[in-house]
């Protein structure tokens, strides 16, 4: 797994409406979709998925805000593919994102930052899994 990674469009993406721009871009940026679907999170869901925050401050106001509304987790492909998405996407706080990521195009707040992307191959695996069975990535791209 280790040239997968895991996107989320966050809910803030769906409400804007730019699942269709934030798409084109990591599609333009070489990735290929493994698989992709849109779905609302429950709260044991949000909160298993970012279990690993579970001590942090912010941790009630992310389950919050990820059950807030539609998001679409999406299994990327590509080489090196952790690592590229995350200076795709930029920075968690689009003010200190770089000129043309997609956090810095899109994104409002720290919060409200548009899209999730796995920050270890480790971590890519465990996510892509809370999402897409086995079955799903093999009948979708093997």
């Amino acid at each position: 797994m280790g040239n997968r990674t895991l996107a989320i469009l966050k809910p803030d993406c769906v409400e804007k409406n730019l699942i269709g721009q934030v798409i084109t871009k990591i599609t333009e940026a070489g990735f290929k979709i493994v698989a992709m679907k849109m779905t609302r999170l429950t709260e044991a869901s949000a909160g298993g998925f970012y279990e690993v925050h579970k001590e942090r401050p912010f941790y009630t106001d992310l389950v919050k805000y990820m059950t807030s509304g539609p998001c679409v987790p999406i299994a990327l492909e590509k080489e090196n593919a952790v690592e590229d998405f995350r200076k795709l996407i930029g920075a968690t706080n689009p003010k200190e994102a770089e000129e043309g990521t997609i956090r810095r195009m899109y994104a409002d707040s720290i919060e409200a930052n548009v899209v999730h992307g796995s920050d270890s191959d480790e971590n890519a695996a465990k996510e892509i899994s809370h999402f897409f069975s086995r079955k799903e990535l093999l009948e979708n791209y093997g």
